[in-house]
C-alpha cells in the first residue's frame, strides 16, 4: 500500500509523523517543562485520539512518546493550574477525561514508548495505551494523593488491571515512585529497552502489528478490551461474534489464498 499522509496540521505542543508507511508517531513536545500537559496539549491530544477512534483510515498502529531524554511526561502542568478556580480546574480536566475516553476507543493499537520518567497523568497515559515499552532507569509514579487529589485520568482503574489490586493500592496510596524494571516485573511494562534502541524496538513491534490484517487487529483489540469488563461466557460470545464478522471479509479470503500461494498477503481492510 502507498504511504499514509499525515492527517494532522502542525500542532503547538505535539509532533506527528508517519513512519514506515502507516504508523503514526505522536511526540509530546514540551521538553522544557517535562512534557507536562497543559490545556493546549490536552486539546491537541484529544484531536489525535478522536481521529484514531473515529476515522483512523489506513493508519495501522500508533506510537506515543515524549520529546527529550528525561521525561515521557510529568503529568498535568501545575504551573498553569496555580491559581485556577475550582470551576476552571474541572473544566480543564473534562478535556483530559475526553482524551482518556477517545484514546481507549482508538480503532488501532497505541503503544507507549516511555523515553523517560512518567509521573501522574504521564503514567496514566502510558497505562491507557495498549501496552508500553520503557527505557531502563525510567521511573513511574502516581503522586496525586500527595497533592490533595487522586489519579483522575484512569489511574485508579487501569493500574489495578495492569499490576493487580493490592500492588496498585500500595502505589497509589503512598504516591511512591517505582522503576521501569519494577514495572516490567509487575506487568505494567512489556519490554525494557536501552535508550538508543527504544524507538527502533517500538517501531519494529508497531510494524509487525501494521503488517497484519487491519480488520482482524481492530476486532481483536476491541474484543480483548470488552472481555475485561464481562464474565467469561459473555466474553466468549463477543469473541465468536467478532470471529464470524471476519470470516466473510475479503481479507480472510486473501489470508488463506496468500498462505497457499506462499506469498505475503495484500490486505484491503475489507
Amino acid at each position: 500500500m502507498n504511504a499514509v499522509q499525515n492527517p494532522f496540521p502542525p500542532f503547538e505542543t505535539l509532533l506527528t509523523q508517519i513512519e514506515r508507511g502507516n504508523i503514526l508517531v505522536v511526540t509530546m513536545n514540551r521538553p522544557e517543562v517535562g512534557n507536562a500537559r497543559n490545556t493546549r496539549m490536552a486539546t491537541e491530544l484529544l484531536a489525535v485520539w478522536t481521529h484514531l477512534a473515529e476515522s483512523a483510515g489506513d493508519i495501522r498502529c500508533a506510537v506515543l512518546t515524549g520529546a527529550g531524554e528525561k521525561l515521557f511526561s510529568g503529568g498535568g502542568d501545575l504551573k498553569e493550574r496555580k491559581g485556577m478556580t475550582d470551576e476552571a480546574w474541572q473544566a480543564q480536566h473534562r478535556i483530559f477525561e475526553q482524551g482518556r475516553d477517545r484514546l481507549l476507543a482508538s480503532q488501532v493499537p497505541v503503544i507507549a514508548a516511555v523515553n523517560g520518567h512518567a509521573y501522574g497523568g504521564g503514567c496514566e497515559t502510558a497505562l491507557l495505551c495498549d501496552f508500553a515499552y520503557a527505557v531502563r532507569g525510567a521511573r513511574f509514579a502516581l503522586p496525586e494523593v500527595t497533592r490533595g487529589i487522586l489519579p483522575g485520568s484512569g489511574g485508579t482503574q487501569m493500574l489495578p488491571r495492569a499490576v493487580g489490586e493490592r500492588r496498585a493500592k500500595e502505589i497509589i496510596l503512598t504516591g511512591r515512585p517505582f522503576t521501569a524494571e519494577e514495572g516490567y516485573e509487575w506487568g505494567l511494562v512489556n519490554r525494557l529497552c536501552e535508550r538508543g534502541t527504544l524507538m527502533q524496538e517500538v517501531l519494529d513491534t508497531a510494524a509487525a502489528i501494521a503488517g497484519n490484517a487491519p480488520l482482524a487487529v481492530r476486532e481483536a483489540k476491541r474484543v480483548i478490551a470488552l472481555g475485561m469488563e464481562v464474565d467469561l461466557q459473555h466474553g466468549l460470545e463477543n469473541e465468536i461474534a467478532a470471529y464470524n464478522r471476519l470470516v466473510v471479509t475479503e481479507d480472510r479470503r486473501e489470508g488463506v489464498l496468500a498462505f497457499n500461494e506462499k506469498r505475503p498477503p495484500q490486505w484491503k481492510g475489507r
